[in-house]
């Protein structure tokens, strides 16, 4: 018999699926599938574990420590061995260098003689002293003077200075004999002739000279440097430069500076060694 229950539903009470059914249903399946997830979950950390190389990211101060002190090391092989890279490619380089022209040198030899022996060193030495000498011959002439000469007119004054090879430098001190500034100058004059014996030193009575008054008070000890002829130099009141009391060294170093006498300390030395057999030859 149909109840009024069975009119509200539309079916029978037996028929009929109700919700909290499916719900368990529901439940049943999910817990079946959860193993299964577990099971993936596990092999996955599983793979992740055995890939692991010993450093991580979120490990603790040693870890951290460790870490670093990894990083330098890699950092300091690395460079030892850009380092060994640079050596071995410069040695390379070097040996390369060499090995060529030592194929060069002996390509030389067998084909040209005479050039395999302009590429001598000794060749190329001698070739220097010889120009060399060449050069110093045109220069000085082969003049030797080695004394300060007196000159006692306004004659001889113009004959110095004309008379001579062009090539000679002509140092001529004006003086008055009556001060101590030019007598000083004097003898450092004599000391500077012997060392610079290519260089004509003179010296000459400001009165005898024929010059003014005036210069005569307030110019003297002065110096004229000549050569060829032509006025190169022109240094007046030198006691206002040295004062009363100088010596050779101070003249020297002022006629240096002002480009009158060259600085024997900067000689080469195969121009040393031209003047030391010239010297022995004498």
């Amino acid at each position: 018999m149909t109840t009024l229950d069975d009119k509200i539903l539309g079916e029978k009470l037996q028929y009929y699926c109700s919700s909290s059914e499916d719900e368990e249903n529901g439940d049943s399946d999910s817990n079946s599938n959860t193993p299964k997830k577990n099971e993936r979950s596990l092999q996955i950390e599983t793979s992740q574990l055995e890939k692991w190389e010993g450093t991580s990211q979120n490990t603790g101060p040693k870890g951290v420590i460790t870490d670093w002190q990894r990083f330098k090391q890699l950092e300091s092989e690395k460079r030892n061995e850009c380092e060994k890279e640079r050596i071995a490619l410069a040695k390379k380089l070097t040996l390369s260098v060499q090995s060529t022209l030592d194929e060069e040198r002996e390509k030389s030899k067998l084909e040209d003689p005479e050039i395999s022996e302009l590429l001598n060193d000794e060749f190329l030495l001698q070739y220097q002293k010889q120009r060399m000498e060449e050069m110093l011959k045109q220069q000085n002439h082969n003049v030797k003077f080695g004394e300060l000469i007196f000159l006692k007119n306004s004659e001889e004054y113009l004959d110095a200075i004309e008379k001579e090879h062009k090539s000679v430098k002509i140092i001529i001190h004006i003086y008055e004999k009556h001060l101590k500034a030019c007598q000083i100058m004097n003898s450092c004059l004599a000391e500077l002739a012997k060392v610079y014996d290519n260089v004509k030193f003179c010296a000459i009575i400001a009165s005898v000279a024929g010059l003014s008054r005036d210069f005569k008070i307030s110019g003297v000890p002065a110096l004229l440097i000549y050569k060829n002829g032509i006025l190169i130099g022109n240094f007046v009141r030198l006691s206002y430069e040295f004062g009363d009391s100088f010596y050779a060294e101070d003249v020297q170093g002022f006629l240096i500076e002002h480009g009158m006498l060259e600085d024997k300390t900067l000689v080469p030395k195969i121009v040393k060694s031209i003047n030391d057999q010239s010297d022995d030859s004498d």
